[in-house]
């Protein structure tokens, strides 16, 4: 199996018809996973929508340092292609970089495949209610009614932090969120069902 850089239109498909919250995010970095040279999964890394989000979790000087592995489809019953195409897509991020992801429990997702590729786990957000647009999704600038709610589902957190042995350390001892022991129980395949177009790898 091989991971490769691939672009944002060549993840688009895997996004929208693969992935549960079938929307695009914010891309900053997009790898592919191929297997007999055929895409068979992908893995994005973009900016947080919460501005909050960057500079808590190391603090301000770290910001820019922050991106969210937002993204992560597979179609392949191949064993550990998930933590394949994961920890190979972080050797391949510019460093130092601390990237963040989270596992929804709404959709029954616990985080094996960070737990797999060492992961630090930070604890599990609450439930909550936020601001709706016209939509009905997140309200991420503000935009929203006030009356217009939509439920944000509890979801594991989960950071891992990319660079140096020393780069490393020190940005782990900035860490402002505690590391407890990875949570276990059952878990759903990242899966909306339907068939990507086959997209072979081009020499």
């Amino acid at each position: 199996m091989k991971v490769l850089p691939i672009k944002s239109f060549e993840a688009k498909p895997w996004i929208l018809l693969k992935h549960y919250a079938k929307r695009m995010p914010s891309i900053s970095y997009a790898f592919g996973l191929y297997e007999n040279n055929e895409l068979v999964g992908v893995c994005t890394y973009g900016m947080p929508a919460s501005p909050s989000l960057c500079m808590g979790v190391c603090g301000i000087g770290h910001k820019h340092k922050v991106l969210e592995l937002n993204r992560l489809c597979i179609e392949t019953t191949t064993k550990n292609s998930a933590s394949i195409l994961v920890g190979r897509s972080l050797q391949m991020l510019p460093k130092p970089k601390i990237i963040v992801s989270y596992a929804d429990t709404a959709q029954d997702h616990v985080g094996y495949v960070y737990q797999a590729t060492n992961f630090l786990f930070t604890g599990t957000t609450k439930e909550r209610t936020d601001m709706a647009s016209d939509d009905g999704k997140h309200s991420r600038h503000n935009k929203g009614d006030s009356q217009n709610r939509s439920f944000r589902s509890a979801k594991h957190r989960y950071i891992f932090i990319t660079g140096s042995k020393k780069e490393k350390l020190n940005l782990t001892k900035e860490l402002n969120y505690e590391i407890f022991p990875y949570p276990k129980g059952d878990t759903k395949n990242y899966d909306a069902g339907k068939s990507v177009p086959i997209q072979k790898l081009l020499f």
